[in-house]
């Protein structure tokens, strides 16, 4: 698909999916939403110096702070799998015969959309459960407290597809001394379970759209599950965060979304690459 440009989709994804061609990408990213049963919502602020301000900053300067209007959507489907596996299923015509799936979801649904993609996909297509385990957030008292979502690997065929093991990012070893100062260097491949922030609060890539994943794990995502030149889907593109790290590699993107706010959000983001 060598004349596919970058482009921003706003539509439910069933009708958008019908519309595209046949064998379009070569890798498929999603984060549907993960039926919290909660409403999904990121408090912004705005900061302005003010000598009568009642919070201080950088050099003792004072500053009012108000609350401004956030992006926010209800997160709860009774319907969650059959609703999720039709987007799916509807997304397999536009997949290249060597494409990869990647479904992020955290533990309320990732059991019973494992269950259902297996039997949509074939059990053989099923290459990894990557779990991202992050650090951050309040703690429980009740129970052991949920730090990490997971993302479900799928390939349209199980013996052909793309893995660039050398375009993996190193990480540091946990035990350095263990191993020398020349393997301590260059640090290791990561496993299936990834290590990495959520998007820091004052970063410059946060958006302040409400789920934002940090580029971190789209980028490992998009180097070693695509070539240069690929392109990359995404159904439920949010803040834009796939389009984003797949341009940054040169791959090319198509992004969905039926949020307005979303829209917005990823055409001033992605501006320079449309």
């Amino acid at each position: 698909m060598s004349d596919v440009r970058n482009q921003i989709i706003e539509s439910d994804n069933l009708v958008a999916l019908a519309a595209l061609p046949d064998s379009l990408a070569r890798l498929v990213y999603i984060d549907p939403p993960f039926n919290t049963r909660k409403t999904q919502k990121r408090q912004r602020i705005k900061a302005t110096r003010d000598k009568d301000g009642d919070r201080k900053g950088f050099g003792g300067a004072k500053y009012k702070v108000e609350k401004v209007a956030s992006g926010s959507y209800g997160d709860t489907r009774e319907d969650f799998i059959p609703w999720l596996l039709a987007r799916v299923e509807a997304s397999l015509r536009c997949m290249t015969d060597d494409a990869s799936l990647m479904v992020h979801l955290d533990y309320r649904e990732v059991h019973y959309a494992k269950v259902a993609l297996d039997g949509l996909l074939g059990r053989e297509c099923f290459q990894n459960e990557l779990i991202w385990a992050y650090d951050f957030g309040g703690r429980s008292k009740r129970k052991w407290s949920a730090k990490h979502d997971s993302i479900l690997w799928y390939t349209r065929d199980p013996k052909r597809y793309v893995f660039n093991f050398d375009e993996m990012d190193r990480i540091p070893y946990m035990a350095p001394g263990l191993v020398g100062k020349e393997k301590a260097a260059r640090g290791k491949t990561p496993t299936d379970v990834w290590w990495h922030t959520i998007v820091p609060t004052n970063g410059k890539e946060k958006t302040g759209y409400p789920t934002q994943k940090p580029m971190g794990v789209l980028e490992r995502i998009i180097k070693v599950h695509s070539d240069p030149g690929d392109v990359v889907l995404d159904f439920f593109a949010g803040s834009g965060t796939t389009g984003d790290a797949a341009a940054k590699h040169g791959r090319r993107f198509v992004l969905i979304d039926e949020n307005p706010e979303a829209i917005e959000v990823m055409k001033r983001r992605l501006d320079a690459y449309l």
